[in-house]
């Protein structure tokens, strides 16, 4: 039977997920273009929209707490824009 890659992507043993977003300090373009969409289909109830990036990164062979720093690092070195982009990430066992 074959796997589909989306089944692989939930299943692993260990994952993480990663969310990298515009630092707030930060103009936001793609969400202000959400925002006045959303406002002119009538749902002027939402005032802001800032739009990021999510990751789901399959981890194998490393311990939580490895994962841990590996995790701090990946998302700083290579995920995120540290000047204009701030991230916050979670392991999911």
């Amino acid at each position: 039977m074959k796997t589909s890659i989306a089944h692989q992507c939930y299943n692993s043993p260990m994952k993480a997920h990663v969310w990298v977003m515009p630092k707030r300090t930060v103009l936001d373009p793609q969400g202000q273009t959400i925002q006045h969409a959303l406002s002119g289909l009538g749902y002027a109830a939402v005032k802001d929209v800032r739009q990021g990036k999510f990751f789901v990164l399959n981890l194998d062979g490393w311990n939580h707490d490895e994962a841990q720093k590996q995790l701090e690092r990946i998302s700083k070195e290579v995920l995120t824009n540290l000047v204009i982009e701030e991230y916050r990430f979670e392991i999911v066992d």
